[in-house]
């Protein structure tokens, strides 16, 4: 039986000239071409924003950090493009130095300029994988690498002014508390902070898995985190810090506003103690470790009470190190704000 050959445009790129021939038999229904068009479309993908959307989609079941930062990167290339598409075999090294240009005037840090760009380079190697662009270099004149960064730990001293700091103001005082819980329980990122619950605390011990890795961590629970948590108001959810309210499927967006709206007050304390350094969440983890490591902390017992993985010495001495070491470390470490 011989084909007919049917021409049919896609209205996604019409404006790009861009059009799909397919062949079905003179049986096939217009429901049916259709159907099959679709499928050739997703399957051949050549324009670069829907393509790096179909990696994003995939992302979502395996990692939903990466698919996050994915979107964000897109976001911004698309905000960048007037919210219209490009074709993958369109993109040059010169439209990505211009884009370079783009983000350093909204006044990004060269390392998130330079994760953005990993991110879209890391898209086009797929494509150029799947044979949908031509191996161009097109980010050989873009930064990509990682700058040295301003160090992100603050003093002893400091973590003492920040305890002693003291405000009417409800949200300073919560954003406060946050960031000295974080200190207290060896650097507990935000998110691990975030997810919590009451039953991870059981005889005086705090027990948890790390959100990004799975590490099981356990610590001593001291007075300095119980006094946290006792001026915290009640509260009948399951977590043990009010920060993620309801179990709706947007816990994400949840704490990661949270966590923005803590920063910010961060910043207003910083300012309050005459604190030179940037304040945030993150830098309680960076100063419990300096600290640690300043009072004679191996790193290995750094790396292994912070919770990491990748320390090739965390894993020489976990199978040896006592638990009893580590909290007698962070014990120590606490017993020093009690010091000026």
């Amino acid at each position: 039986m011989p084909t007919v050959t049917i021409k049919l445009v896609i209205d996604d790129v019409i404006d790009h000239d861009l059009d799909y021939v397919i062949e079905v038999r003179p049986t096939t229904s217009c429901r049916q071409a259709k159907g099959y068009v679709s499928e050739s479309f997703r399957g051949n993908v050549t324009m670069f924003l829907q393509f790096m959307q179909s990696l994003i989609d995939e992302l979502e079941v395996s990692s939903i950090r990466t698919a996050e930062a994915y979107r964000h990167a897109r976001n911004q290339l698309k905000e960048f493009l007037s919210d219209k598409d490009i074709p993958l075999r369109q993109i040059t090294a010169d439209m990505m130095e211009k884009y370079e240009r783009y983000l350093k005037g909204r006044n990004l840090s060269l390392n998130t300029i330079s994760f953005h760009m990993r991110i879209l380079r890391a898209v086009y190697n797929k494509a150029v994988e799947k044979g949908l662009a031509d191996d161009l270099k097109v980010f050989k004149h873009v930064y990509t690498g990682i700058a040295k960064t301003q160090k992100r730990a603050i003093a002893l001293q400091d973590i003492i002014d920040i305890k002693n700091y003291q405000t009417k103001n409800n949200s300073l005082a919560y954003a406060r508390d946050m960031f000295l819980f974080s200190f207290y329980t060896r650097g507990m990122p935000f998110v691990d902070m975030a997810y919590l619950k009451t039953a991870n605390l059981n005889n005086g011990w705090l027990s948890y898995r790390r959100h990004k890795t799975g590490q099981p961590v356990t610590m001593r629970w001291e007075p300095l985190m119980e006094e946290i948590v006792s001026r915290l108001p009640p509260s009948h959810s399951p977590f043990l810090l009010p920060i993620i309210h309801t179990m709706n499927g947007k816990e994400r967006s949840q704490y990661r506003n949270k966590q923005n709206l803590i920063n910010r007050n961060l910043k207003v304390i910083a300012q309050d103690i005459s604190l030179r350094h940037n304040l945030t969440m993150y830098v309680a983890r960076h100063s419990w470790a300096s600290i640690a490591e300043a009072n004679g902390l191996p790193l290995s017992l750094i790396s292994l009470g912070m919770g990491h993985t990748s320390e090739k010495t965390t894993q020489i001495y976990l199978k040896s190190l006592k638990q009893s070491k580590i909290d007698e470390a962070n014990e120590y470490i606490l017993s020093l704000l009690n010091k000026s």
